[in-house]
């Protein structure tokens, strides 16, 4: 059996790296780039991960320096906020409605629906497993005799 030398293993760090080349530190701070503008929008890090924004440690984000004539946001979040607030819970529900008005207004141009075309297999107790079904999401009953 082998020792494991505590100082030789490497151990996994929790959150993303610094964007900057050569930085290990571990990131807190995303920065996104509004060219239109010539804005830098320097907030809290980001949930995911995205192509187009940097994610950058207190040390970098701290020294950060734009080209002349650009302009930084500096968005610190207050101290109770934690997850999404109004206007992003509003914004998912407004897109989820939109989606939902489309697909139905979809479905009824088309004609199309959710049944067999068999009326006795829609009719018995295996048809009523799907009952209230829409897309991905469906409603079981409870009583099931």
């Amino acid at each position: 059996m082998t020792s494991m030398n505590s100082g030789t293993r490497s151990h996994p760090r929790a959150g993303r790296s610094c964007s900057r080349t050569g930085c290990r530190s571990v990131a807190t701070k995303t920065l996104i780039y509004v060219y239109a503008d010539s804005t830098a929008i320097l907030g809290p890090l980001a949930t995911f991960a995205e192509p187009h924004s940097y994610d950058l440690c207190e040390t970098h984000s701290s020294r950060l320096t734009l080209p002349n004539g650009w302009s930084v946001s500096r968005i610190e979040p207050g101290v109770g906020e934690v997850g999404p607030n109004d206007d992003d819970l509003m914004a998912i529900a407004d897109a989820v409605r939109e989606v939902a008005a489309s697909t139905a207004s979809s479905a009824l141009y088309d004609g199309s629906t959710h049944s067999t075309g068999d009326s006795a297999h829609d009719q018995s107790g295996a048809g009523q497993s799907e009952i209230g079904r829409r897309g991905h999401l469906r409603s079981i009953p409870t009583d099931l005799s």
